[in-house]
């Protein structure tokens, strides 16, 4: 996945690539790309809104993190969409991200 809208306060923009695992309720990615040298999701599934704890490392090397709240979208080519909102907790800013699925 790619982020294709990104919100003022957030570090990732369509250089940065979502790997997306799913177990049960639980969902996972790796993201790396762009401001982002490697980052972390980690969080549940409940209907369709994904609730998660980020982490992620920037280019100066700070760690930073914080809460994401996705609403899940299904678009009508069949891939997915994210709407994002997210709020640091390791610094000031908050924004939303539109992240959609990316076909190989």
């Amino acid at each position: 996945m790619r982020a294709v809208a990104t919100g003022d306060g957030g570090s990732v923009n369509a250089d940065t690539l979502f790997r997306f695992e799913q177990r049960g309720t639980t969902v996972w990615a790796r993201y790396e790309g762009g401001e982002v040298p490697l980052g972390f999701l980690v969080g549940t599934l409940s209907g369709h809104e994904l609730a998660f704890r980020y982490a992620q490392v920037d280019r100066l090397g700070a760690v930073h993190g914080g809460r994401s709240v996705c609403a899940v979208e299904r678009l009508p080519d069949g891939r997915l969409r994210l709407h994002e909102h997210f709020h640091w907790e390791s610094k000031p800013g908050a924004g939303t991200n539109i992240i959609e699925e990316v076909r190989d």
